[in-house]
């Protein structure tokens, strides 16, 4: 059977889905649902399709889709054919015997087939000897005595064209998805690599093999974190750290000096103390304890903050005479000490720069109370900065107050003077106290 053609758009049976919670039913392509009676009926092509079948070929409807085949087939009967032809003799009329040719007619073969070298019925591979007549987005698939016309993997069919599925639509990727024209792409958001299934997403462990961070690298899902060690901050970048001054923060982790270095700082003391367990104070080095000065044998050691003094011995001017190490006396009988203070007493005392004020620095008192008498404090010389006053805390005795701070390095030397009154004896004298005082650099 040459030449015969026939396209077979569907072999499908109707089917009926319904879906979940939904009374609506639908059917496959060609079949169209009945309302009336639910059900899916198959559509004639051949009626509703303008031109179905051209040239010399006409529509067969078929369950499902439909058929084109030439007018001339002498084995298809279509139904809108004339149903008697030249090729078949008509009935005979009732009562005749029928007289029949004897002739032997030809072996035909059946729609979708013709006869092969062997004079042996084969089927006609449509699809391969292009004799289909399957859409340009379609492929052509041979069976038995015809051939379908689907779509490849990837596309749906509708309406007699091959579609492009979207993918994307239905969540096929965990991530990213591209459409393309008959499949579809996964990717993945950065730090994030696609597994083997070409649809999931795994988390890549930046930390690992080369260190993104300068010092401490921290993976978190999809990304990671770079954290600096004790010491160090974070730049901008998020990446670098850089050494973090705690100098500059508090004037208070040191007492006295504060030394930055990588990562880190230290406190050290001037010359003279010590650094405390605390790494952070210092304490004054009694060198007169320790005996590390250098005062010779007529000199005393006075250990003051941070370092010491030599002091010389004692030596009183004329018209005194010294009757102790530290204490002189004019004698009243020596008329050079009329006007001149009974006794000196030397004392000499230390005091830390910057002392708070106001500040008891110092106390005075008489050592013997006459009847009669009362007593009188005051600063007899060495206050012209006005740093200081006496101010009196009982008959016998006074208290010297600092009212201005004092910045040493720095000697300071007051003549305090106790004036002794006597109404009854018409008695008046005074005795000094010489009191040296060695402000330190430093206010520890």
């Amino acid at each position: 059977m040459q030449g015969l053609k026939r396209i077979l758009t569907a072999f499908t049976l109707a089917v009926c889905l319904t879906s979940p919670g939904k009374a609506q039913q639908q059917c496959t392509n060609g079949f169209d649902l009945d309302r009336a009676s639910g059900q899916c009926l198959d559509i004639d092509e051949c009626r509703t399709i303008p031109e179905a079948c051209r040239g010399d070929m006409v529509c067969v409807n078929q369950n499902g889709g439909y058929l084109c085949v030439p007018r001339t087939n002498p084995v298809y009967r279509s139904p809108y054919l004339n149903p008697y032809s030249n090729i078949y003799p008509p009935p005979p009329a009732p009562g005749a015997v029928p007289n029949y040719p004897t002739v032997t007619r030809p072996l035909i073969c059946r729609f979708g087939y013709q006869l092969d070298e062997n004079n042996q019925c084969a089927d006609i591979d449509e699809c391969a000897s292009d004799s289909h007549q399957c859409n340009p987005t379609q492929i052509c698939i041979n069976t038995e005595g015809g051939y379908t016309c689907s779509c490849t993997e990837g596309y749906w069919l509708l309406e007699g064209q091959c579609l492009d599925i979207d993918e994307c639509r239905y969540g096929y990727c965990q991530q990213l998805c591209a459409n393309v024209p008959g499949s579809y792409s996964c990717t993945c958001n950065p730090g994030f690599t696609l597994n083997d299934d070409g649809r999931s997403c795994q988390d890549v462990n930046e930390c690992t093999g080369e260190n993104p961070c300068t010092q401490t690298c921290v993976n978190t899902y999809g990304s990671f974190l770079c954290r600096c060690e004790p010491g160090y901050e974070l730049e901008a970048d998020g990446v670098n750290c850089s050494d973090m001054d705690e100098c500059s923060f508090s004037e208070f982790l040191c007492q006295h000096e504060c030394v930055n270095e990588p990562g880190s700082y230290y406190c050290i003391c001037p010359s003279g103390y010590i650094l405390l367990d605390d790494s952070r104070s210092c304490q004054d080095i009694n060198e007169c304890e320790n005996r590390n000065f250098t005062c010779t044998s007529q000199q005393t050691c006075f250990n003051i903050q941070g370092g010491y003094k030599c002091l010389d011995p004692v030596r009183c001017e004329d018209p005194y005479i010294q009757i102790n190490e530290n204490r002189c006396m004019c004698p009243a009988e020596n008329p050079g000490c009329r006007d001149q203070p009974f006794t000196i007493l030397y004392r000499v005392m230390e005091m830390v720069s910057g002392r708070s004020v106001p500040s008891d620095i110092f106390q005075m008192q008489a050592t013997t109370r006459y009847p009669g008498a009362y007593y009188i404090f005051q600063i007899k010389s060495g206050n012209e900065g006005r740093e200081f006053y006496m101010r009196q805390t009982g008959p016998i005795s006074a208290t010297l107050v600092m009212t201005r701070p004092v910045k040493g390095p720095r000697t300071i030397q007051l003549d305090l003077e106790m004036i002794t009154v006597n109404t009854v004896i018409n008695f008046r004298g005074s005795s000094v106290i010489r009191l040296r005082i060695y402000v330190s650099q430093y206010s520890f």
